[in-house]
């Protein structure tokens, strides 16, 4: 536990997170992927957004960047081309990401530049009393749907993958390991990497929809899960309203920062000035 221990800034310890929220599990797993796969702090920069997720930076014994709402990606694009040879990556919640983030998102995944991106998707705004946010559950209450939301939500790893990005994975708070493993492999993908992590808010999500305490709900997130390896054996009837998790996409395509300075180089060898 004490070479884990070396990623965080113990000093800022405790945190601010509630009791039984999944973001601790999250961040843990991330912090295991980066040791894992063997990153750098020193060559890795972590940015965030606005709400309980991006809270997380000031933990972490990393660069970090704890920017506006929903304007990570941007931050993180600029980092990214500024110093191509840094490891980015994002920590976002659902409503930060998919709402005033969304346009950022959909264009850092059309691009495929090196980011890694972890998405805590706690189905609701937390930070801010429990407003329902893109992901939430249709029917769901929220603190603006007391009479159950009429928004249809975001499949967010689908809208990553028909956007253009090259790797999309998704896990629950539950499947420790299988996020873990999937943030690992995100890491080393050279271009736009997604995952999504499916996490538990019993304070907000959990309270208003009477799904009991943060035990119960990862028990909702086991029963409920099923591995896309298995999804083609289960008959239609089954699959509505499953969690699918495990690895949603792995492709190859062009990584824009390195076709950016691909073109900067072509450009200066013609007599350009490069600019």
């Amino acid at each position: 536990m004490s070479k884990f221990l070396s990623y965080f800034r113990v000093k800022h310890l405790p945190h601010i997170w509630c009791p039984g929220c999944g973001h601790g599990t999250v961040v843990g797993a991330l912090v295991r992927a980066i040791d894992k796969v063997g990153l750098k702090k020193e060559k890795t920069v972590i940015v965030s957004g606005i709400g309980c997720s991006s809270r997380a930076p000031g933990y972490l014994d990393f660069d970090t960047l704890h920017t506006t709402h929903g304007r990570a990606l941007a931050f993180a694009t600029g980092v990214k081309l500024s110093r191509p040879e840094l490891n980015v990556i994002v920590i976002t919640g659902d409503g930060d990401l998919a709402a005033i983030g969304g346009n950022h998102l959909i264009h850092a995944a059309r691009r495929n530049i090196d980011i890694t991106t972890v998405c805590f998707n706690n189905s609701i705004y937390g930070m801010t009393s429990g407003q329902y946010s893109p992901l939430t559950p249709l029917g769901s209450y929220a603190t603006t749907s007391p009479y159950g939301s009429l928004d249809r939500p975001f499949d967010l790893s689908a809208l990553v993958a028909a956007a253009g990005a090259p790797y999309v994975g998704r896990a629950t708070t539950y499947h420790v390991t299988l996020l873990i493993d999937l943030i690992a492999e995100a890491l080393t993908i050279k271009g736009f990497s997604f995952v999504e992590a499916i996490t538990q808010c019993p304070t907000y999500f959990g309270r208003k929809n009477k799904m009991g305490d943060a035990v119960r709900m990862l028990d909702y997130f086991k029963e409920n899960s099923v591995n896309v390896k298995a999804l083609d054996r289960l008959p239609p009837e089954e699959r509505e309203n499953k969690i699918v998790i495990g690895r949603l996409m792995k492709k190859e395509a062009p990584e824009y920062a390195e076709s950016y300075l691909d073109l900067v180089d072509r450009l200066r060898s013609q007599g350009g000035d490069g600019r």
